[in-house]
């Protein structure tokens, strides 16, 4: 066990308020004690560890500098948001993040005034914050919007698309692109503060606007040729040429670590009248922690660790995790089919594709943060004959979803979609879980729809994937490792929209899609222990339905229950259909659809997720004898 950091001065602040009344030279011996509360608390609860150190000194800049909460500090990709909670007044619950009733992991809106907007998925900071900036300006009210993106934001489309029409905000919106990769550019020292704070003074601000005035009576083109000097000649310096010309006062590079340098600059946008402006700050993941800074990767997001060792709690050795089983059955499928790629974005590690790039480096490929690209991109593929699979988080393909029906469905192109997280997800709540990939997939046309109930079932349907070309098809599996099956030595080929009976009986059938088999199986033996006998069928397809064993089941027992881990509209709702179509209703057949509720779930265990969901065995076994109830010709066995 470790103690806790000895953190005087940040006892002292509470909120923003408490910080602003510190004197300037105290901000690096607070920002020090934020880290260290912050890696504390982190090694207690496991979060998110990389992004947020990298953003210690930013953060109490910003809040130092700007009057949040009346200025909207807007967080891109939330995770980097730890140390801007400890300092607005969530201090003494930061130990229970991404717990059960605990803090979120991410911003959000409910869990403080500080947090205007959630944030979980990326590249929506710059948008939002354009639309608080706005919003001030049309009711003639004072505040600044804040957006800080970073952690690879800016490879998505939508964050160019708010720079794109930003300039209405004017000085209403300042961007802090934090630059924790290097991947645009690095700070140049001494000369680089030097110039940021000269380029965002009021005396150069006030210059250029009063260049721009006279220009403007010597005649466009003269101006416009004056203008294009500067802005080149100062991009050349300091950088920024394509902010400028998406309408931004470019400020930076600049070190995000040096408050010297931060708290000028930061302080000169404030009072500028110039506007819309963009600092650029360099950062350092992991920050001011040697294990995560020398591992930036494998410290983005951490279980519970040792702060002095940095060694990570170890999960029980045992079933595999299901993105490994994926990886490594795609990269052994590839090593005899050269037309199968793996694409991912920016999730190469939590996709399992790092596995098959490793075996395949020519034929994979990460589009970082851009999943509408991604799918258009597989469909390119999928066009010119190679057999592409998109490796997506099912929450993440929500985002392209324009793509997935007219690049991809409407064209019927054989696009593999490797759907991870699908199902409840635990720690990072309703942001992630991946409820609704079900009903968008199989509402579409020409779509082929597979659910994995372990990892056994998830071999098989990578291979069936990869050898299909007939159209679309998508195969789901959660987060998490196996259930511990025995693994098939060869793959095989699963017949298109067949399923498979796991028990046979007479009065109850139930009818799974995905991992929810293991739980309908533990509710057979409860309702069989109760005189019921149950039939047991992991349907493996949401799309096509096995119409003939769906039909055979639903004719020859007195009770038909679908169970799945996806939002109404799935399963349960292709089979209401299929039954209604039918008839098969007509003659007193019991159905129940068991599915998520009509909510967003908060972050817990998963197992306490799926029992508040109502999808665990004792639930099932409920729903089978409340529908008994309602038979009258199956009361007494009910109560058995």
């Amino acid at each position: 066990m470790t103690t806790r950091p000895d953190t005087p001065l940040l006892d002292t602040v509470d909120t923003p308020a408490d910080l602003r009344k510190l004197d300037q030279s105290q901000l690096r011996q607070l920002s020090d004690e934020l880290r260290a509360e912050m890696i504390d608390a982190v090694s207690t609860s496991g979060g998110h560890l990389g992004s947020g150190l990298g953003v210690v000194e930013l953060t109490t800049a910003i809040h130092y500098v700007f009057n949040t909460p009346d200025d909207k500090l807007v967080f891109d990709v939330g995770h980097q948001c730890y140390p801007h909670k400890i300092l607005t007044g969530r201090r003494d619950r930061i130990r229970t993040l991404r717990q059960g009733g605990g803090l979120s992991g991410f911003t959000k809106r409910s869990e403080s005034e500080y947090d205007p907007f959630g944030a979980a998925h990326s590249s929506t900071s710059i948008s939002a914050g354009l639309g608080f900036a706005i919003a001030n300006k049309l009711k003639g009210q004072p505040g600044k919007a804040i957006a800080v993106i970073g952690d690879g934001a800016m490879s998505a489309g939508m964050a160019y698309e708010a720079m794109n029409n930003a300039e209405q905000a004017g000085n209403r919106l300042i961007v802090i692109l934090n630059d924790n990769d290097m991947s645009i550019a690095p700070p140049v020292g001494g000369l680089s503060a030097y110039l940021a704070r000269m380029v965002s003074s009021s005396e150069y601000l006030g210059l250029r606007s009063m260049a721009s005035k006279i220009a403007k009576k010597l005649g466009r083109r003269v101006w416009g040729g004056l203008e294009k000097a500067e802005e080149y000649a100062r991009g050349m310096v300091t950088g920024g040429t394509m902010f400028e010309e998406l309408g931004f006062y470019y400020v930076g590079p600049i070190d995000g670590h040096n408050l010297d340098h931060l708290i000028p600059v930061l302080e000169n946008v404030r009072d500028s009248e110039q506007g819309p402006v963009l600092i650029h700050v360099v950062t350092t993941k992991g920050k001011g922690y040697q294990p995560a800074e020398e591992s930036a990767d494998k410290y983005h997001g951490v279980p519970k660790f040792d702060v002095v060792t940095g060694e990570k709690a170890k999960s029980a050795p045992g079933a595999p995790a299901y993105q490994n089983v994926f990886g490594e059955t795609l990269a052994k499928l590839a090593d005899t089919d050269d037309r199968i790629c793996a694409i991912t974005a920016a999730m190469p590690s939590g996709t399992g594709v790092d596995k098959f790039a490793q075996a395949h480096p020519d034929r994979a490929f990460d589009v970082g943060i851009a999943e509408q690209h991604g799918v258009t991109f597989a469909a390119g593929l999928a066009a010119q004959g190679m057999r592409p699979f998109a490796a997506i988080y099912s929450t993440f393909l929500q985002r392209a979803y324009d793509q997935v029906v007219h690049d991809v469905a409407i064209q019927n192109l054989p696009v593999r979609f490797a759907i991870d997280r699908a199902g409840l997800v635990g720690a990072d709540g309703s942001t992630h879980a991946g409820s609704f990939d079900i009903t968008y997939l199989a509402t579409l046309p020409n779509f082929v729809v597979m659910a994995a109930a372990d990892e056994a079932e998830l071999v098989h349907m990578t291979y069936t994937a990869a050898e299909y070309d007939d159209g679309p098809i998508a195969f789901r599996y959660p987060r998490g490792n196996g259930v511990g099956v025995e693994m098939p030595e060869t793959p095989q080929k699963l017949e298109i929209g067949k399923g498979r009976m796991v028990k046979e009986g007479s009065k109850i059938a139930l009818l799974s899609l995905g991992t929810r088999l293991a739980e309908a199986m533990d509710a057979a033996e409860q309702l069989e222990a109760k005189g019921l006998s149950t039939s047991v069928a992991d349907l493996r397809f949401a799309k096509p339905l096995d119409t003939d064993l769906i039909r055979r089941l639903m004719t020859t027992h007195e009770v038909v229950v679908t169970v799945e881990e996806g939002a109404i509209g799935g399963l349960g709702a292709h089979v209401l259909t299929m039954a209604s179509d039918e008839g098969l209703t007509d003659g007193g057949l019991k159905i129940r659809t068991m599915r998520l509720p009509d909510a967003f779930q908060d972050q817990d265990d998963p197992k306490k997720q799926y029992a508040e969901a109502g999808l665990d065995a004792d639930a099932i076994v409920d729903t089978v004898l409340n529908a008994l109830r309602h038979n009258s010709a199956g009361v007494e066995e009910a109560r058995a």
